[in-house]
């Protein structure tokens, strides 16, 4: 996830250095805009949007830059307005094809989004993104068997993008696969784990496949880790701690079992269970005090009386006593 951000800001760095060069030119102002909505700097893209609108309103470019302004606005209808008549310009375009297919998944108009993808792999056939674009279309539509396909077709063109075999471990898991989504979810966090999740996926198909101590080893890492970045995945952290409170009660180790439970007071979808497994605790503490307690007075019953010894001094019968 730094190694991808680092880049971004390297490659906005290198535009803006353009745009302060040339301060009218147009040219890929629409990989700017691109830039700047994955970093999601709204502002920022406002301001460009604004400038090229200036600048020259019909240019092709101008329409990519202002469509992304909409779309992270959540304006879908109007992005896909821009984006359609920048394609009118320019309909050999891929990337413009992907981006209006992202924004009729997002007004759900699924059947334009996957016609829109197919324009873009008709373009260009090597392009992830497009295959990635109908396999999470298909996924949303459950016909779960192109999705695979789909989302295969991405893999194999882009590896290690942890990303994409996230996807295929979704629907590995929904179509009970549950092998195949391990290794698809270990595989993530091998590359790198951009969303930062593979690991309580892996941990939670685990526990799926009854591999409580696989699960539990896996779940820790993951809060090890989501703790050291100081990012939580809410959903997935509040679980992964849920679980291993319920793990350390199972395994008697109620100080670590405490330790996760009060991890999931932070959590109100798991605030509840929290407060039941501290509360459980608390009697199987009291229970084992008071069995201690018991042995302790059993033992101290059954014990034997100490002899008393004699501290009178008995007379050697083989002495003999002088009365002067």
């Amino acid at each position: 996830m730094k190694q991808e951000l680092v880049k971004l800001q390297l490659a906005r760095t290198c535009c803006e250095d353009a745009r302060t060069i040339d301060p009218y030119n147009l040219d890929s102002m629409d990989i700017f805009s691109n830039i700047l909505f994955v970093l999601e700097d709204y502002h920022a893209l406002a301001g460009l949007a604004q400038k090229c609108i200036e600048i020259e309103k019909y240019r092709f470019e101008t329409c990519i830059v202002v469509g992304n302004f909409y779309s992270i606005r959540n304006d879908h209808a109007r992005a896909i307005q821009y984006f359609t008549r920048a394609l009118r310009m320019n309909p050999d375009y891929p990337a413009a094809w992907i981006l209006l297919g992202h924004e009729f998944v997002e007004g759900k108009n699924h059947a334009a989004a996957i016609n829109a993808y197919r324009e873009a792999l008709d373009l260009n056939r090597r392009d992830h993104r497009a295959w990635y674009g109908l396999g999470e279309t298909y996924e949303i539509i459950k016909m779960y068997n192109y999705a695979l396909y789909y989302f295969k077709e991405a893999f194999a063109l882009k590896p290690n993008d942890s990303r994409y075999s996230n996807a295929l471990g979704e629907v590995y898991e929904r179509t009970q696969k549950l092998h195949e989504a391990k290794k698809c979810y270990w595989r993530s966090y091998c590359v790198g784990d951009i969303e930062g999740n593979a690991l309580a996926k892996y941990a939670h198909v685990c526990d799926h496949l009854k591999d409580e101590e696989t699960a539990a080893r896996a779940y820790m890492e993951f809060i090890r880790t989501q703790e050291l970045r100081q990012v939580k995945n809410f959903t997935e952290f509040s679980h992964a701690a849920e679980f291993l409170a319920n793990y350390h009660v199972k395994k008697r180790q109620y100080d670590q079992a405490c330790s996760y439970a009060r991890k999931c007071l932070e959590f109100p979808e798991v605030k509840n269970a929290a407060k039941d497994i501290l509360n459980k605790i608390t009697g199987l503490r009291e229970g084992q005090q008071q069995l201690k307690d018991k042995e302790f007075s059993q033992q101290q019953t059954s014990a034997p009386a100490p002899t008393a010894q004699s501290t009178i001094h008995e007379f050697d019968s083989s002495s003999t006593t002088t009365i002067d």
